[in-house]
Formats: structure tokens, C-alpha cells, sequence
């Protein structure tokens, strides 16, 4: 079955970094569109990143300090987060674009 399992998270002082992972199985992940949401405590689910089947990649206008990547060859999907500030405090999901799915998330704080 399909799992989306995602890691990286925890807890770092605003301006540090952060990569998040996820791993996909059950799917063939090397035909899906790969996408970051991130939900921040009271708030809705939003849009983060996406990188494409050919590698492009699109982010919301918030976090343009992050870079999304993958490695088609071990299922994966990454973020690398820099400069982070208290308002990126938010449980982190990956998305396969062809699975209505959604992972347990990876919790990120940033916080002094």
C-alpha cells in the first residue's frame, strides 16, 4: 500500500536549518509530482514546494529560503530548510500527486 513517511523535523533555533526526508513506497514514485504542505498550529494545511517528474521546482512566495529535491532512484523526497523563523513552526507533510494520501507529518519548531 502507499506510504509517505516523512522525518527530519524537531526543534531549532530561528536562523538554523533543517532537512526533512520522506520516503515513498507503494507507489511509482519516479511518475509522481512531489509536494511539501506544511500546517501550523490553528491554521489550514498549505502549500510549501513542488518539484516535477522533470526536476522543476515552484515554492509559495513564504519560504524561498527552503529547496526542494528528490532522488528517484531511492524514492525520496527532501527539503532543505535554511534561515528558518518562528513562523515556519508547523507539521511538515510530503504528497504523492497521483495518491490522495497523506503521511503522519514531521514536526519542525522554530523557536529560542
Amino acid at each position: 500500500q502507499v506510504q509517505l513517511v516523512e522525518s527530519g523535523g524537531g526543534l531549532v533555533q530561528p536562523g538554523g536549518s533543517l532537512r526533512l526526508s520522506c520516503a515513498a513506497s507503494g507507489i511509482i514514485f519516479s511518475l509522481n509530482t512531489m509536494r511539501w504542505y506544511r500546517q501550523a498550529p490553528g491554521k489550514q494545511r498549505e502549500w510549501v514546494a513542488t518539484i516535477t517528474i522533470g526536476g522543476r521546482t515552484n515554492y509559495a512566495d513564504s519560504v524561498g529560503r527552503f529547496t526542494i529535491s528528490r532522488d528517484d532512484a531511492k524514492n525520496m523526497v527532501y527539503l532543505q530548510m535554511n534561515s528558518l523563523k518562528p513562523e515556519d513552526t508547523a507539521v511538515y507533510y510530503c504528497k504523492a500527486s497521483q495518491y490522495d494520501y497523506w503521511g503522519q507529518g514531521t514536526q519542525v519548531t522554530v523557536s529560542s
